[in-house]
Formats: C-alpha cells, structure tokens, sequence
C-alpha cells in the first residue's frame, strides 16, 4: 500500500480534535443513530464545527434531548432531530419525503443492530441486514439527488460516511440467502455479512456518484462500549475478550469520542478530498487484514467490486429504489 491514506490523528485521537480547524458554516449534514454512543459525539463533533446536523433516529424524547444538550453546548440552534426507523421502508420514504429537495452536504451512515436474535423488518427482512444495509441503501439513494445538490451549491465534494465494523470478517455476503429465510440463524454471521454490506455499499455508491461531486467511504470507528451491546449479556462478552470478570474492557476499546473520531475524518478530512470507496480506520485508510493483527486491517471480501455491483443489484431488487 505505497500510497495508503493517512492523517495526523489516529487511534486515541478524538471527534472534536479531528475536526478543529474545520469552518463547517452553512454545510448540512444528517447522522443516522446519533440519538445513542459515537452518533452523539460525531453530531456534537460536526455542530461545534458550525455544521447544521439532524439526528435522525427512532426515540424522539432521546434525540430531541440530545439535539438540545448539544444546541446549548454550541450556544445556538444547530442541532435538530427527525424521526427515522430504518427498519421500515415506508418509514425511511417518509423521511425523504418529508426532507424534499432540501441540499444535503454530509450523510453518516451510523445506526446499527448487532448480533440480536432472528427478527424481521417490517418488510420481512432479516434485522441486521435489513437495518443496517438495506434501511441505510434506501435512504441513501433517496437522498444522493440532494448530496449532488449540496455539491453543486458549496464549492465542496459532498461526503457519504458508511459505519462497517472489523466485524465483517466474520462473513461476505451470502446472496443466495441474505435473510435467512432457509439456512439456519447465526447472529454472529449476520452481524458480519450486514458490516461488509455496509463496506461494499460504499464501494457501489463511491463508483456511481463520485464523477457528481459525491464520494463515499466505509469506516471501522474501532471497538467502543455503547448500547450497540444490548443484546450480549456480560458472560458472552467476557468469552469474546472484549471485558474482563470486573466489567472493565479489554486494552485497545475506545471512548465515545474516540470511536466518533474516523466518522467525523471520513466526513471532513481534507486528505480524502475526492477520495472514496475505501475502508478507513484510527483515522487513516485500513491496512490488509492478517492473523498477526485480528483486530485491525480489511478482508478483501468487503472492498471486492464485484460483490460491490452484485449487492447494489440485490438492494435496488429489494428496496424498490430507482438507483
């Protein structure tokens, strides 16, 4: 990798430091999940900025609280939130609909389901891909006319942020049944397969929108605690090495604002200015994954262009979306 993409910032850097220095005046940018975990700090992060930001998430007393603690942080109305469930398509049309033709500068990708037992959209798909890959397709093709638009009127690149995980080792994308309509439940395999959807949806967006002032990559925001772990009890995250027997996480874990910190990179950094479909991590573009290193580095399978386009051709099948 001679030419690998890196940044002064790295692993313990945090949101508000990458971003300082940034003049985020008359941008608008919408987080997706940012009612909980590295979602606030990466919309805390974009607002001190100077960065109009919606939360848009599905607890409006919990967004609309945090919209307000970061509004009086900031000293100004900055921060609003917009009711969005990504697990219904009807509801993510709703939102697009109800955000019109409005410009649209940054999209971070940030909500996410992991490894919850087999449940079902309101569309019928399996939860974790549903939500974090599908849910997240639509509203994006939804709204990349007003990331163009956003492009076009600021005299900057528009910047679409997809959160993947280096969960998604653990499995690519199996099309002949991502929903597990037929093969038996792993909660784990799902959570990988929908964290390399997430990769590849940036590979497929980026190919397509970049030659109109769009790019987009996939970010790994590193190992955090936050109520992405509801539904592991603390044995199950003992055996995965993640706590010790005291509750205390495992050497490496990031804060909240650690985590936000490649988020906020992807979506502002000047060293990605017209770069994308790439996986960055620790605030620099992820090394190959290896044995010798297994909790840093990308699979080959989750920047693989021709799951890429298979997967794109998947989503539009299912969404229903135009793209």
């Amino acid at each position: 990798m001679a030419d690998r993409i890196t940044s002064p910032f790295g692993a313990k850097s945090t949101a508000r430091e990458v971003v300082a220095g940034h003049d985020l005046s008359g941008r608008v940018a919408i987080v997706t999940g940012a009612a909980t975990g590295i979602g606030v700090e990466t919309a805390r992060a974009l607002a001190d900025a100077g960065a109009e930001v919606i939360i848009a998430a599905r607890k409006p007393e919990l967004g609309e609280e945090v919209a307000n603690r970061i509004n009086e942080e900031v000293g100004m109305k900055r921060v609003s939130f917009g009711m969005l469930d990504l697990s219904s398509f009807e509801a993510i049309r709703h939102f697009a609909h109800r955000w019109g033709d409005r410009r649209l500068n940054i999209l971070i990708n940030n909500a996410g389901v992991m490894a919850c037992p087999l449940s079902r959209t309101a569309d019928g798909l399996e939860m974790q891909i549903g939500t974090n890959h599908f849910g997240h397709f639509l509203l994006s093709v939804l709204l990349a006319p007003s990331l163009v638009d956003g492009a076009e009127h600021s005299g900057h690149r528009s910047r679409l942020v997809s959160l993947s995980s280096i969960g998604h080792r653990r499995s690519p994308i199996h099309f002949e049944d991502p929903n597990y309509n037929s093969r038996p439940y792993d909660k784990w395999e799902a959570y990988g397969q929908a964290k390399t959807a997430n990769s590849l949806f940036a590979v497929g967006f980026d190919k397509r929108f970049k030659d109109k002032g769009v790019n987009a990559n996939a970010v790994m925001p590193g190992g955090i605690m936050t109520p992405l772990q509801r539904h592991l009890p603390l044995e199950e995250q003992q055996a995965l090495g993640w706590i010790d027997e005291k509750g205390k996480p495992r050497e490496g874990f990031k804060t909240t604002e650690q985590g936000a910190a490649t988020s906020v990179w992807a979506a502002t950094g000047d060293e990605l200015e017209g770069v994308g479909g790439l996986y960055l991590e620790d605030c620099a573009q992820a090394v190959p994954w290896s044995k010798d290193t297994p909790w840093v580095g990308v699979m080959p399978h989750a920047l693989d262009p021709e799951a890429a386009e298979r997967l794109w051709t998947l989503s539009v099948e299912t969404t229903g979306a135009g793209a």
